[in-house]
C-alpha cells in the first residue's frame, strides 16, 4: 500500500480516520458525558487534549500527502476534493479508500506518460 503515491493517501486516510474516530467516540464522551467534577471527566479532558493533539498532526499528514500525491500527478483535482471533503466527515476517508483503491488500480493499468495530469 505504501509503495504508490495514491498508496500512501489511502494509508494516512486510514489512520487519520481512526484518530479521529477515537477523538469523538472515546476521549469525547469520557469528558462530556460524566458529570464535571468526577474524576472520569477530568481523564476526559486529558484524553481529549492528547488525542486531539495527535489527530490534529495526523490531518495535516494527512492533507500534506494528499496534495503531494497530487503534484506528482497520481491524483485528479476532484479526488483532492473528495479527500479534503472525507478528512471533516466522520467515517469519510474509509468511504473515500474504495474509490482511490479502484483509482490506483487503473492508474497501475495504464502506461506511465511521465506527465502530470492537473
Amino acid at each position: 500500500m505504501l509503495e504508490t503515491p495514491v498508496g500512501r493517501v489511502r494509508a494516512a486516510g486510514l489512520v487519520e480516520g481512526v484518530s479521529a474516530l477515537i477523538l469523538f467516540f472515546v476521549a469525547m464522551p469520557l469528558k462530556y458525558v460524566p458529570a464535571a467534577d468526577t474524576p472520569t471527566a477530568a481523564l476526559g479532558k486529558l484524553a481529549v487534549f492528547w488525542v486531539g493533539s495527535i489527530h490534529g498532526g495526523l490531518f495535516v499528514a494527512y492533507a500534506l500527502i494528499t496534495f503531494v500525491a497530487w503534484g506528482k500527478g497520481a491524483l485528479t483535482a476532484k479526488l483532492v476534493g473528495l479527500a479534503a471533503l472525507a478528512s471533516i466527515v466522520p467515517f469519510g476517508p474509509f468511504f473515500l479508500d474504495k474509490k482511490l483503491k479502484a483509482h490506483e488500480e487503473q492508474s497501475k493499468a495504464q502506461p506511465d506518460t511521465g506527465a502530470a495530469q492537473w
